[in-house]
């Protein structure tokens, strides 16, 4: 493994035990066992390097989501996939904890970074239509309109259910309540339209 991989690798580890935030150019390169130039020489910046891991270590996060329904999304009514991926992304934010602290301190990042700010739009863009195509059956190659809201909403989802949990994890809804919600809520929309 060359340092560019081990730097990589590290910054990912630096991310799981120190976050975003605290993570230093040093914590990284004494992690990597590498010079400390090679962050600059190999990613530009330790801003920019810590984007890439934390990015990677999401869409990781997400493609083992994905795995671990397999057969379980395939099968049953739209609501019955929904409640399980809810189930699975709660579960997984017991496991995968530092990473969803990580991503919270990347959004905060944002507001001051315009690369940071870039590269998170564009990871929410293909999320909302991953999101969209998976539990929906929606097209993510060519979405319309539909497909984008669909995604967004979960999407939105996403990021308020992980500050819930992250906060107050005891209280925090479960699947089954965040379906119940969203039916409510659809009946409302329903009875306006």
């Amino acid at each position: 493994m060359g340092h560019r991989e081990q730097l990589m690798t590290a910054a990912k580890r630096c991310l799981e035990e120190r976050g975003y935030a605290r993570t230093t150019s040093r914590d990284i390169a004494a992690t990597a066992g590498a010079p400390l130039g090679t962050i600059n020489y190999h990613y530009g910046s330790k801003d920019a390097l810590l984007n890439r891991a934390l990015l990677e270590s999401l869409w990781e996060w997400g493609d083992r989501a994905a795995a671990t329904s397999g057969d379980e999304d395939a099968a049953g009514t739209p609501g019955e996939r929904i409640v399980a991926m809810w189930a699975r992304m709660i579960d997984s934010q017991l496991t995968e904890r530092a990473l969803m602290v990580a991503s919270v301190e990347a959004m905060a990042q944002a507001e001051r970074s315009p690369e940071i700010r870039q590269q998170l739009a564009d990871a929410l863009e293909r999320s909302r239509t991953g999101l969209a195509a998976q539990l929906h059956g929606l097209d993510g190659i060519e979405p319309t309109e539909e497909t984008r809201a669909v995604g967004s909403v979960h999407s939105a989802l996403v990021a308020g259910l992980t500050q819930q949990w992250l906060v107050d994890p005891e209280r925090a809804p479960s699947a089954r309540e965040v379906a119940i919600g969203l039916r409510a809520i659809a009946r409302d929309l329903e009875g306006d339209a």
